[in-house]
């Protein structure tokens, strides 16, 4: 698997220097977690929190970006999802990485401190060459939206 350098900072003592790792040989993202100065804090039903990840990164190849992703075990089972679907970290960002976690479920849901609440995972990036034209080109499609191609 190709690697980019990524220079981090840790902002919580949540951190140490060893918990920024993959959990797999071929895991795809890093786990950030809740570095949140209570103990634990809740969600309610339909309610979104942002919750400081306590770690700024500064992404060395300025044509990769950070995109914040929901745990699939997270959001399965309790229904607790990065509230925009994807969060993006701009190359050039230097803030603290905050993760926007919406509760989809019909209970209340309890963050701990420590606690893995979303990973980060590292793409490249186009920025497009933008030509405004007079008119488009023409696809059998054309501009059908949702359904237009069928079902099956």
């Amino acid at each position: 698997m190709r690697k980019i350098d990524v220079n981090v900072k840790f902002m919580h003592p949540v951190w140490d220097e060893n918990d920024l790792a993959y959990a797999t040989e071929f895991s795809a993202g890093l786990d950030l977690r809740a570095c949140i100065d209570v103990e634990e804090l809740e969600i309610g039903p339909g309610e979104k929190k942002s919750i400081p990840a306590g770690v700024t990164i500064e992404i060395r190849e300025p044509s990769v970006a950070g995109y914040v992703f929901s745990r699939s075990g997270l959001g399965t089972k309790d229904g607790l999802t990065v509230s925009q679907g994807v969060g993006v970290i701009d190359p050039d960002y230097r803030g603290e990485i905050k993760v926007s976690l919406l509760n989809t479920s019909g209970e209340v849901r309890r963050i701990r401190r420590g606690q893995r609440i979303a990973q980060l995972v590292f793409m490249p990036v186009f920025q497009a060459a933008i030509n405004q034209v007079e008119e488009l080109g023409a696809t059998d499609r054309g501009a059908g939206g949702f359904g237009s191609t069928g079902k099956l």
